[in-house]
């Protein structure tokens, strides 16, 4: 199970790698230095506000489908054929609801018309998504792995030549990105429904009204909590917005240091497709998680703190090559966001294994108390700091809910406590840290010492055994 585990991993890895990174800092950050951060900003704002209420399409039916089908594959059929016609019912009910709240929200017409080209957007997001909870849930990772960045090529292939072309470069337009997405939704939720459909009998697609009330009281502490952790996620440049006078070119600030944050935490991300249903399978099958719970968390998390202090180290660096406007409003905003990476990355793990084990009601208790806290920092610190205000409540709320879900496991799972293994990622870290301040204090061009440094942190794991090259290699190794 842990060779299935790192390989599937690996392909996803790469796949993303390949990809993503191209669309966030090639295309995102074009965009934005093209538009300006202004109008950037209301774009992101629009963006976070259909992405908190994105949870009205689920209702928590993916990451249900997800866990359930790894344990009942027989029940693909029953799922596919009844859910379909049930999320679109949720898509009119998700785009009623949003459009009347952003009607009251007060935006203009050119910014309300473009929210509404968004709702659809998220409509089609959330079919891919579900697709591919189908997809995960039979363990066809490889197919879940390719649809996972269909959509993005598509918008570089698109926006790419929009960007590059002198004739359209300098006269782009937010809502080119916007259609672009549009068209490529579309078409990643036809070849992910090709694949699931493939491997379905023969389907009658069925409205089935008590087992919807069935399916959705199951899936509801799901729907929770989603909704929660997108609250206290997305809130921050929706406040910015509507708290501040410059409220648009601060979202638009903040958008440049957070989408550095969210293209990192989508490769922690990745892990939970893949724990998800395989932690599901072996808790049925009372296996036990703790090598694998250990292993995913020193493959995720040796490099999230590796790229963490070298993020804090270089943040002006980095800041400044990627952006022509407010860069160092946008490094101080960096520096301190980057440490809700980490918080991000642990409940990538712990919280995915309390997902598996269905503990939706601790969860949910946390996402609650988390969004208490979110909105409070957030109104405090708004007022008197602006985007930094939102930066620090953002961090603490990822470190509170992060120490929360490991104190969870550990009392759920009574995992044993690897004092040893504390000891070398507390040395670890020291060092990193060191390192990071003294090896970004070196007299040379910022990229050559960067990348001594993460060769410093990659033998230094190594060297402590945090990562273990044989034993990633005896599970690579094909089963005798």
């Amino acid at each position: 199970m842990k060779r299935k585990f790192v390989t599937n991993l690996a392909l996803l890895l790469f796949l993303n790698l390949l990809i993503k990174p191209i669309y966030a800092f090639g295309i995102d950050v074009g965009v934005q230095n093209a538009v300006g951060a202004s109008k950037y900003g209301s774009y992101f704002i629009l963006l976070n506000f259909s992405l908190i209420f994105q949870i009205l399409l689920d209702l928590g039916i993916e990451n249900f489908s997800r866990r359930e089908i790894a344990r009942h594959s027989h029940l693909l059929n029953r799922y596919f054929s009844t859910v379909l016609p049930l999320k679109i019912i949720l898509g009119i009910i998700y785009f009623t609801v949003c459009s009347l709240v952003g009607y009251f929200m007060g935006w203009q017409a050119e910014e309300y018309k473009l929210l509404l080209v968004l709702l659809f957007n998220q409509f089609l997001a959330s079919f891919i998504l579900y697709f591919r909870a189908n997809l995960g849930g039979m363990h066809m990772f490889r197919a879940d792995s390719i649809i996972s960045v269909v959509d993005r090529f598509v918008v570089v292939v698109i926006c790419g030549f929009l960007l590059l072309d002198p004739v359209t470069r300098h006269v782009f337009r937010i809502e080119w990105l916007v259609y672009s997405q549009t068209a490529a939704y579309l078409i990643g939720a036809a070849l992910a429904f090709s694949m699931v459909f493939s491997k379905t009998e023969p389907v009658r697609f069925m409205f089935d009204l008590r087992y919807y009330r069935s399916l959705l009281r199951r899936s509801l502490p799901y729907a929770m909590l989603i909704l929660l952790m997108a609250a206290y996620l997305r809130i921050d440049s929706v406040l910015l917005g509507k708290m501040l006078v410059n409220g648009k070119e601060q979202a638009g600030i903040y958008a440049q240091s957070f989408r550095i944050i969210e293209i990192l935490s989508n490769y922690g991300y990745l892990f939970t497709l893949i724990l998800l249903p395989v932690f599901s399978k072996m808790i049925k099958q009372g296996e036990s998680i703790e090598n694998l719970t250990r292993l995913s968390f020193m493959l995720l998390m040796v490099p999230a703190i590796t790229i963490t202090f070298g993020c804090l180290a270089y943040r002006s660096d980095i800041i400044d090559v990627l952006y022509n406007e407010h860069v160092q409003h946008s490094a101080r905003v960096f520096g301190i966001l980057i440490f809700s990476f980490l918080g991000m990355c642990i409940t990538y793990i712990f919280g995915t294994l309390l997902t598996a084990n269905g503990s939706l009601f601790q969860l949910n208790t946390m996402a609650l108390i988390a969004v208490s806290i979110n909105l409070t920092l957030n109104v405090v610190l708004i007022r008197k700091y602006g985007v930094i205000g939102a930066a620090i409540a953002n961090m603490a709320t990822q470190l509170f809910t992060s120490l929360y879900q490991i104190i969870l496991v550990k009392r759920i799972f009574r995992l044993k406590t690897d004092f040893r293994l504390l000891i070398r990622l507390a040395v670890f870290i020291s060092l990193v840290a060191a390192g990071s301040v003294l090896i970004s204090n070196l007299p040379v061009f910022w990229i050559y010492s960067l990348g001594l440094y993460f060769l410093m942190a990659a033998l230094l794991s190594m060297a402590l055994g945090l990562i273990k090259l044989k034993s990633i290699a005896g599970l690579l190794a094909p089963d005798q």
